[in-house]
């Protein structure tokens, strides 16, 4: 039997019947990556608490092992020592049962799982690294992980990375982040097809509200802007910005509307309704969001950070942020307002024929082609 094993940071919840939830887009990843092996185990933290809006149960049989949570701010990164041990154990036991092994970087438990992979394991693995392959500054756990994949994993372990760089050994792969169906790429197209900017040009963000992803720029910038086109800036997620963004948006004559976490299901009707994702990070991998809305006929605004740009042009399939600045976000939000019915046309057309590489299909066939044979 042909098993797999997965070792995440993917956070987990029992929910108010007792079933364990996961990170919806995670969740959903594994369950179309357990359609290629006969066996999947999940080892990923359970924590305490009620479960997010947007955590999801696994639509197939995935067991789940539970591992302790750890990592977090100050003293409590000391958590991720404490539990090391037990964590390993667990990781021991259950490598026994499988074929094949993922672990997906950077995490805290990458600080002691990825040396126990390479030393103490026998069996084939590879690695998804989802951050910023190519980033300046990282924390020092990330900065540490990144070096040891690029330094110290074997020559045949595979690790797969958002986007294409320099000097790339033969074991990093360049591989997109899935999260499109083929139920997604139906609807898409039919969306397309009729999505036109009639009266009013909608946005959406869809993020963590917090100081990395921008959103306390964008809704700075977007409360400031002033003309008859604008619409509604739609924002799904949640963080420690929210309280202070929402009580700044009340202020504004310019709609502002807080969703907080959505299923996927609710934040497509956003898509479907929105002309343009706008996400000014300061940091990114490449985030699952940008293929989704590129699926669905909303224009990409975003920051030039990582492999976006390998992606996203200007004046050809959308909008480039570059430098990160509150000038030049504002430049391309204006830019946004004046794009003419033929060129945003031109550029959902492109976006969704592009947004095909972001397909579990596409995903699931390199998985079998480039990583276990």
């Amino acid at each position: 039997m042909n098993k797999l094993l997965i070792i995440s940071h993917t956070e987990h919840y029992l929910d108010e019947k007792g079933i364990v939830v996961g990170w919806g887009s995670t969740v959903t990843e594994l369950n179309h990556l357990a359609t290629i092996f006969d066996e999947v185990i999940h080892l990923a933290p359970l924590h305490k608490g009620s479960a997010l809006k947007n955590a999801i149960p696994y639509s197939i049989k995935i067991k789940y092992i539970p591992l302790k949570p750890s990592g977090g701010k100050g003293l409590q990164k000391l958590s991720i020592c404490i539990h090391a041990l037990y964590n390993l154990a667990i990781v021991k036991k259950y490598i026994k049962e499988t074929t094949i092994i993922q672990f997906r970087a950077p995490t805290g438990i990458g600080l002691y799982v990825l040396p126990f992979l390479k030393y103490l394991n026998k069996k084939p693995y590879w690695v998804k690294y989802a951050g910023n392959w190519d980033a300046k500054e990282l924390p020092l756990g990330n900065k540490l992980q990144r070096w040891w994949l690029q330094h110290k994993i074997s020559p045949e372990t595979n690790v797969t990375v958002n986007g294409k760089w320099q000097n790339q050994s033969k074991n990093i792969i360049s591989f997109e982040n899935p999260c499109l169906d083929e139920n997604d790429r139906v609807f898409g197209k039919k969306l397309i097809t009729k999505k036109v900017v009639e009266d009013k040009v909608h946005y959406c963000f869809i993020g963590g509200l917090n100081a990395n992803k921008g959103i306390e720029m964008l809704v700075n910038v977007f409360i400031k802007l002033r003309s008859n086109s604008l619409g509604t800036l739609n924002i799904v997620g949640d963080g420690v910005l929210r309280n202070q963004l929402e009580n700044e948006a009340k202020k504004s004559i310019n709609n502002i509307v807080f969703h907080g976490f959505l299923a996927k299901n609710s934040i497509v009707e956003i898509y479907k309704k929105c002309h343009f994702i706008v996400l000014p990070s300061k940091s990114e991998g490449f985030p699952k969001v940008i293929g989704e809305a590129m699926n669905y006929g909303c224009v990409p605004i975003v920051s030039e950070v990582s492999c976006i740009n390998q992606y996203i042009q200007n004046n050809y399939n959308g909008f480039l942020i570059s430098p990160l600045s509150i000038e030049n976000l504002r430049f391309f939000m204006l830019e946004s307002l004046i794009l003419s019915k033929s060129n945003f046309d031109k550029y959902i057309a492109i976006n969704y024929k592009l947004a095909e590489k972001f397909t579990y299909q596409n995903y699931l066939e390199r998985i079998q082609k480039e990583i276990i044979s």
